[in-house]
């Protein structure tokens, strides 16, 4: 596809919201987290919920201190519990004797959002190993829909539903072939502003859940690599033309390349988000309290994640009293701090000079500094296109954050940075692409002068944001 093609394919306002928050956190929590398990069967005694110190206020305020900007529930997961009275089972809350059957974990988690300034949203699993009527087509899509629409009019605004790709059997030995696109029409319904999650056609799954990133990450993909995801049967894809090209998997290292890209004859925005866990399992058990990841663990996933155009799901579970564990709690607020202090002191707002080529339209390259929605489009020309920043006395750097303007799409595809070095200029970074966010990470860099060089690109750069920053408090010199 020529680039004029590529650079048609841009954001819905939706996407480009989520992509925007960055970082939030996923919250796994239910009847597993008192039976010990990681996946119920749906035989559970509604009797073994009771969080007796449910606090998620305590979630949120753990949270934010992590620098996160939204929560993700599991209000069912696959063993059928529902966290909130549902009408259409009595395999909830409403059956167990935390408050005496009158509380609703949903509602107090999505206050407890609104009241801490965090966006909130739900999972609820496709697969339901408890309901009867799953495998039944229809009547099964019907009752899932229904608690679908529970979730989505009773509690607010939602900023995201998440599905995973669970589907095996039910209680009857059936499998059930879910109505995708129906549940899609009922969110977008609605919760016209929420996402859709790794199987919809929102935001993709990485391909992993151990926190592994791609070196190049493209939002710009084949309309297949959602497809693939929907179509559960390998037979399926075999009968389908779209699958003719060549096999796509999440795990693909490759999925938006011009070599990928160009026999594809329909391309989506598609961005990738990477999701893990704190702790090795995704529900609270105890053995596990001393197996927290470690703040250097949870920094290398976020630099290559939300540093590397993903977003990074990060997911905490309570433990049987409700509660973020003390080790986890801790953990989190090291990783705020160190966020905080990593990107505090913006170094460009001290620059002397920033030059670059001329911009269109008054798009200059001043219109990097603020980090908002004006951006920087050169005019068109050979490239590469050089910015180069230089400030009146050498500052120490190590990181150095490029954002393009995703509203005219992702364009960078590869480009390094040079820094000033005994009156030469010398490579100190070489990425490829940019996307929402790329943090470049250097090292041992303390210079008076940088390059940023971008040597391919679909078109010209529309560069939204170039941030530099130091490593704490470090001056040249000392």
């Amino acid at each position: 596809m020529k680039d004029a093609e590529l650079i048609q394919i841009v954001p819905s306002a939706r996407q480009l919201a989520l992509q925007r928050m960055e970082f939030y956190a996923f919250v796994h929590f239910t009847v597993n987290t008192f039976t010990d398990r990681e996946w119920g069967d749906g035989t559970e005694d509604p009797a073994v919920f009771n969080p007796t110190e449910l606090n998620p206020e305590q979630w949120v305020e753990s949270i934010k201190a992590a620098g996160m900007k939204g929560l993700i529930l599991t209000c069912k997961h696959h063993d059928g519990f529902c966290l909130w009275p549902s009408r259409y089972t009595k395999h909830s809350v409403a059956s167990s004797p935390w408050k005496n059957g009158k509380g609703d974990v949903v509602a107090e988690t999505a206050e407890a959002c609104r009241k801490g300034g965090i966006r909130f949203g739900v999972y609820l699993s496709p697969w339901d190993r408890h309901e009867p009527l799953y495998g039944t087509g229809k009547p099964y899509d019907d009752y899932f829909v229904n608690q679908l629409t529970e979730l989505l009019t009773g509690y607010g605004d939602v900023f995201s539903v998440w599905f995973d790709g669970a589907c095996g059997e039910g209680p009857n030995g059936k499998k059930q072939y879910y109505d995708w696109e129906r549940y899609y029409r009922v969110i977008r319904e609605l919760q016209p502003g929420a996402c859709i999650h790794v199987c919809g056609p929102d935001v993709r799954w990485c391909g992993n859940e151990a926190g592994e990133t791609r070196p190049s990450e493209w939002s710009v993909v084949p309309r297949r690599t959602m497809d693939t995801e929907k179509i559960a049967s390998r037979s399926q894809q075999e009968d389908d033309e779209r699958f003719r090209l060549r096999p796509i998997r999440a795990q693909d290292m490759d999925l938006g390349s011009r070599e990928i890209l160009k026999d594809e004859t329909e391309l989506i925005w598609y961005p990738a988000e990477v999701n893990t866990s704190i702790r090795p399992g995704w529900f609270w058990h105890e053995q596990e309290n001393g197996q927290v990841k470690s703040l250097e663990q949870l920094v290398n996933v976020y630099m290559r994640s939300v540093g590397g155009n993903a977003t990074f799901l990060l997911n905490i579970p309570p433990d049987r009293r409700g509660l973020f564990h003390e080790n986890d709690v801790r953990r989190l607020r090291e990783l705020g701090v160190f966020l905080r202090e990593a990107f505090r002191h913006n170094r460009m707002e001290e620059a002397a000079e920033i030059l670059g080529p001329a911009g269109q339209g008054g798009n200059g390259a001043g219109n990097m500094l603020s980090g908002d929605e004006s951006y920087y489009l050169p005019e068109e020309q050979e490239k590469p296109v050089e910015i180069r920043v230089r400030w009146n006395s050498p500052q120490p750097v190590r990181y150095v954050v490029l954002r393009e303007h995703l509203p005219l799409s992702q364009r960078i595809e590869r480009f390094e940075i040079l820094a000033a070095d005994d009156g030469g200029m010398k490579p100190v970074f070489r990425g490829t692409t940019v996307g929402n966010k790329r943090i470049a990470e250097l090292e041992n860099v303390c210079t008076a002068e940088l390059v940023i060089r971008i040597t391919d690109c679909r078109g010209m750069p529309a560069i939204e944001q170039i941030a530099v920053y130091q490593s704490g408090r470090v001056e040249c010199g000392e």
